[in-house]
């Protein structure tokens, strides 16, 4: 079965929406499923034309200005876009997270109709509700990464309700253990990009507090963005910076042993879909302090897995923090309750099995219309 995996987002910019994707499509194409990405050109350095893992990979550049030569711009787009499905003939289309870009989609999709299924992410910018909801009515099926953000792609587009499901993300349990939680010293671990909606701002105005209590406690700031001069002027206009650690960038594969070592995960965002950190966290057996924010209070479950505070509520996210540092047995038990609820309900062989079957779906119904029509 042939796929044209149209991605808002690809690797290799790193994300959870990359990460996944990027394994996602390697299991899936040992259950038989052929694979062609098209994503926007992220970076002007990055070639247009690559594979990844064997599976081709195009790149367009899909601007956001169009105002200059918009004519010209929007004729040649199609051309490519409506060129590369001709040579493909794809039998499904899967949108991974909407986009501006979905444009092009749409406006190339009337010469040979084919099936579509649509993976909902995260947020998407006011601006563009017009082609969001011109893709989720075009779409054959919607799925949600989470209860969270598929409610919110049904608020904009109600009549999809009947054909949309939620298909939580997924992750492969590590072959590292978890080790024994840390308390000697409390370490705490914040872990994603550095940007306002994660809130990490947050944390480090939690950690001043937590530092009083809890004098040798250390807190460790995993990733790299927009936001990190700003973080570390806070850290040290707050004198916390000689108990904060920032790492940069971390490898997907560095990320369970971080994990291992942390104490508690926290997770301070403003806006969150279905974090794979969190994920990543519960596996390793770490509990999590997390905002009620998005799809977080699917993964933690309050005082069961972790412990869920208010948006903005850097007090509560303290409180919550110091507590479990104050409770060594409650914080161990609390994470092993995670790593048994992400086996039980965000396993990888569930996450690719439920596409697995999409895919075969909409395609053999797309086969069945067309034979049909002949």
């Amino acid at each position: 079965m042939r796929v044209l995996f149209w991605s808002a987002v690809f690797w290799p910019t790193i994300g959870g929406v990359e990460v996944l994707a990027a394994k996602l499509l390697p299991a899936l194409r040992k259950r038989g499923h052929e694979f062609i990405v098209v994503t926007p050109k992220s970076y002007p350095n990055l070639p247009d034309y690559t594979s990844y893992n064997g599976i081709p990979v195009y790149r367009l550049t899909f601007r956001n200005d169009w105002t200059e030569n918009m004519i010209e711009y929007v004729l040649d787009m199609r051309h490519k876009v409506l060129r590369l499905k001709q040579d493909f003939l794809p039998d499904l289309v899967h949108i991974n997270a909407v986009s501006r870009s979905d444009f092009f989609h749409l406006t190339t999709n009337h010469a040979h109709r084919i099936p579509s299924v649509v993976t909902l992410h995260g947020q998407w910018e006011e601006q563009i509700e017009p082609v969001v909801k011109h893709t989720l009515r075009n779409a054959d099926w919607i799925a949600g990464c989470s209860r969270a953000v598929l409610d919110r792609g049904r608020r904009l587009v109600p009549e999809i309700t009947s054909r949309s499901s939620i298909i939580h993300n997924g992750v492969e349990l590590p072959s590292l253990a978890p080790k024994f939680l840390p308390f000697d010293p409390p370490r705490i671990l914040c872990l994603g990009r550095l940007a306002c909606e994660k809130g990490f701002d947050l944390a480090l105005a939690a950690f001043a507090s937590i530092l009083d209590r809890f004098p040798q406690a250390r807190l460790t700031i995993g990733g790299n963005g927009t936001a990190r001069n700003a973080l570390e002027q806070q850290a040290a206009q707050q004198g916390i910076g000689h108990a904060v650690e920032f790492t940069g960038w971390v490898a997907p594969d560095a990320v369970p042993a971080l994990i291992n070592d942390a104490t508690i995960v926290v997770m301070p965002s403003r806006e969150d879909s279905l974090p794979l950190v969190a994920l990543e966290a519960a596996q390793m057996a770490r509990p999590i302090v997390a905002t009620r924010v998005g799809g977080l209070p699917e993964v933690v479950l309050h005082q069961q897995t972790g412990l869920l505070v208010e948006k903005e509520d850097a007090r509560g996210l303290a409180e919550a923090i110091s507590f479990l540092i104050a409770h060594p047995d409650v914080a161990a038990q609390m994470g092993r309750a995670a790593r048994r609820r992400v086996e039980a309900v965000f396993g990888w062989e569930r996450h690719v099995n439920a596409y697995d079957v999409l895919y075969r779906q909409f395609t053999q119904r797309g086969k069945a219309v067309l034979n049909s029509s002949g």
